[in-house]
């Protein structure tokens, strides 16, 4: 394989690396591309909550317009505000998890990689494209401006 039809030096293998190896990096990969969703559904939910939470306002005023002044208070005093999460809002939750889990899952992500790969990134995907495009064919070119 031509360098030029290839993956560009970051996307290759260095040498000695094993095919066990580029697999456990794969997974570890894969797992945080997971986490990476799960921390956007994270983020979506703040958002939704907060959006909920201050669409209360409409929701009280509009009861005490309509005369029912127990649900609205109710809703001002119970609901409005509430945590959602003993002692937190989900802006809490979320720095809690930013700060926690996945900054320590990007850290072990990153540590594997410049130790066993000098830290290049999605080896195993590299490797997966080089196997599976059709060198010579448009739209299978090995990287951005090379021949295909």
């Amino acid at each position: 394989m031509g360098r030029q039809d290839g993956p560009d030096e970051r996307h290759r293998r260095p040498a000695g690396v094993s095919d066990a190896t580029v697999t456990a990096l794969g997974k570890l990969s894969e797992a945080l591309e997971a986490i990476e969703r799960a921390r956007g559904h994270l983020y979506s939910l703040h958002q939704l909550v907060g959006h909920a939470d201050l669409m209360l306002d409409d929701a009280v005023a509009r009861f005490r317009e309509a005369g029912h002044d127990a649900i609205a208070e109710r809703i001002s005093t119970d609901l409005l505000g509430r945590n959602v999460i003993a002692g937190r809002w989900t802006f809490q939750i979320v720095e809690d998890f930013d700060d926690g889990y996945y900054a320590l899952f990007r850290d072990v992500d990153r540590q594997a990689r410049e130790e066993l790969v000098g830290g290049r990134r999605h080896l195993y995907e590299a490797e997966m494209k080089e196997r599976r495009r059709t060198r010579g064919r448009p739209g299978h070119e090995a990287r951005p401006g090379a021949a295909g």
